[in-house]
């Protein structure tokens, strides 16, 4: 087993090449990314606004599998950590931030990426749009084709979610203009049907939007589309929030103007946060960033046409996910990062003939190292190193089937690999991030254990099929004692299985 660290790329040298038979058999996987999209957003998932329209990723959904509960990142980069690697933050050895911020970095021998193994086993890997995992994004090592929004590498360019983008085509930077989300969805499809890649290998493609991401400017096309929307306010945007930790009052993010109107405060976020240039309502905010769905929505249906057109539909696993939710108002939240549904759930999508079942809802909690490791086992490829995920594929198969598997995901700020533990050991009052404390949650069996690592906040315990909208704090409840002891067992072993410090499992304080 590997406490801390990975098998050094260099390991890779092992592989051996395969038949081209045998790479001709192996799906193709389109991984459609969205970025700060809460499932709220989206039409097919029952907690929806009820006027939100997202036709393309609903009919993705009536041909596939859509997960209930996906908990994907706390933020942006851990997020995509995790993707990239298989495993939670705690063992990603090497990752960090460094410099101005979005600047950070990581050292590809001790966090080597699975798209490498990929095209070591025959595929044709392509990254397009946003990256927010260290300057180093990669070409020519993960992916053969490349056009990167590397905001790391760029601070000066980081907030140009919806402006004038520098971007590194190949490995050649070139100010580009446009609405970003179009530009990928056209790059993409050009992708599909042939350009830029080698039509005798199966691809692995991750599409990566910037959208819905503050500012949330949506295209101009979209612009107002939801202006008489009705929007309710969320029950516990304001406090008191009786049973909850206190630190929910240091990311209030909302306020109430002269007129008793929810109006956006300060949210924490780096990027994206205007609410010192003008002031606007709760529903006004929540309209805007619904307004930013469409686009890619749009590129969702462009891209199922592109496969359908090309015979390659049959033959490609499909997803459709988002890094993290987005707070719009619940538990005071106007950002991500804490552990509740509304800040942290993602929607997610699967979709493939063949292999998925169709129209059929998961209710399984999952995570991204789940959906790399089910990856790797459709395209029947091992890395060699220790993933955290376990396949889906059989839930895919069959998404109905009771299954009771603990879901562990975790917060651990900027911080990754080893400097976790050396956080927790040395500095424990200095776990947290943006003041919101660390934490490891499991969710299992309908309930959700929320474990803050940083001493003195106080756990939470809550049952989401009663209160999906996490108001009551059941952590101090008699009638909930076995059902908590059940959740800390359920978690202690989750971090045994994957071998994190034995500082971050529960412990009496």
């Amino acid at each position: 087993m590997l406490k801390h660290s990975l098998i050094a790329l260099v390991l890779f040298g092992v592989v051996q090449p395969l038949q081209s038979a045998e790479i001709a058999k192996r799906p193709n996987i389109l991984f459609i990314f969205s970025d700060d999209q809460s499932y709220k957003t989206v039409g097919c998932y029952p907690e929806s606004f009820s006027w939100v329209k997202t036709p393309n990723i609903d009919y993705l959904a009536s041909q596939g599998v859509r997960f209930h509960s996906a908990y994907f990142g706390s933020w942006c980069m851990p997020s995509r950590a995790s993707f990239l690697t298989g495993r939670l933050p705690h063992g990603i050895e090497s990752m960090r931030m460094e410099g101005k911020y979005p600047a950070s970095a990581y050292d590809p021998a001790k966090a080597p990426f699975w798209p490498a193994v990929f095209r070591k086993h025959g595929y044709h890997t392509a990254q397009i749009g946003k990256w927010h995992t260290g300057i180093d994004s990669g070409w020519n090592r993960d992916w053969d084709h490349q056009i990167v929004w590397n905001r790391p590498l760029h601070p000066e360019n980081a907030g140009a979610y919806y402006d004038k983008q520098i971007l590194a085509i190949n490995g050649r930077e070139q100010l580009v203009e446009g609405y970003p989300a179009d530009n990928y969805n056209k790059w993409a499809r050009e992708f599909i049907e042939g350009k830029s890649r080698d039509k005798d290998k199966p691809w692995f493609l991750w599409l990566c939007h910037g959208s819905i991401h503050g500012p949330s400017k949506p295209a101009p096309r979209h612009k107002g589309m939801y202006a008489q929307a009705e929007v309710p306010l969320p029950k516990d945007i304001f406090g008191p929030r009786p049973g909850k930790p206190e630190y929910l009052n240091l990311t209030q993010a909302w306020l109430r103007n002269e007129k008793g109107v929810a109006v956006a405060g300060k949210s924490g976020e780096a990027f994206g946060d205007e609410s010192r240039k003008k002031e606007q309502t709760h529903a006004d905010f929540v309209r805007q960033m619904n307004e930013c769905v469409p686009a890619v929505d749009e590129g969702v249906g462009m891209l199922l046409k592109s496969l359908k057109d090309s015979g390659q539909l049959e033959n490609t696993l499909v997803v459709f996910g988002a890094d993290q939710g987005f707070g719009m108002g619940e538990h005071g939240f106007r950002t991500k990062l804490g552990p509740y549904d509304a800040t942290y759930r993602s929607p997610l999508i699967v979709s493939m003939p063949g292999v998925t079942a169709k129209g059929k809802v998961c209710t399984q909690p999952v995570n991204a190292p789940d959906l790399v490791a089910t990856f790797l086992a459709l395209a029947n490829i091992k890395v060699p190193w220790e993933i955290h995920g376990k396949d889906l594929v059989q839930l895919l198969k069959n998404p109905e089937v009771k299954t009771l598997q603990p879901c562990l995901y975790q917060h651990t700020g900027t911080s990754f690999g080893s400097d976790v533990e050396k956080v927790l050991r040395e500095s424990p009052s200095k776990a947290e991030h943006t003041n919101v404390p660390w934490y490891d949650a499991v969710v299992y069996d309908g309930w959700k254990y929320i474990h803050y690592l940083k001493p003195g906040v106080g756990d939470e315990l809550y049952e989401l099929k009663a209160d999906p909208e996490e108001l009551e704090n059941r952590i101090k409840d008699p009638k909930a004692a076995s059902i908590l002891i059940q959740l800390r067992e359920k978690m202690d072993g989750e971090l045994k299985r994957i071998n994190a410090p034995e500082i971050m499992r529960f412990r009496e304080r």
